[in-house]
C-alpha cells in the first residue's frame, strides 16, 4: 500500500532541501555568473530525485535514531 502522506512529505521536503543546498553550493562553486540560474537548475534536476529517494529510505532510520536520543535524554513521555 502506498503511504500518500509519506510520499507527499518526501516530495515537498526533497524540493525544499535540494533547492536550498544546490543553490548554496552552486553559488559557492561558480559565483554570480550570467548563466547562474541554468547552472543551478542543471544541478538541482539531478539532486531532486536523489533527495526524494534518500528521504524515503532514511526517514524510518532517522525517526528511530531521534526516538532513541530523546529517550536517552528523557524527553519522551
Amino acid at each position: 500500500m502506498i503511504n500518500s502522506p509519506n510520499i507527499i512529505f518526501s516530495l515537498v521536503m526533497g524540493m525544499l532541501m535540494s533547492a536550498s543546498i544546490t543553490l548554496a553550493t552552486t553559488f559557492v562553486r561558480v559565483g554570480p555568473v550570467e548563466n547562474f540560474f541554468w547552472v543551478w537548475l542543471e544541478v538541482w534536476l539531478v539532486a531532486y530525485p536523489v533527495t526524494i529517494v534518500c528521504i524515503l529510505i532514511y526517514r524510518p532510520l532517522a525517526t528511530k535514531i531521534t526516538t532513541a536520543i530523546l529517550h536517552k535524554l528523557n524527553l519522551t513521555h
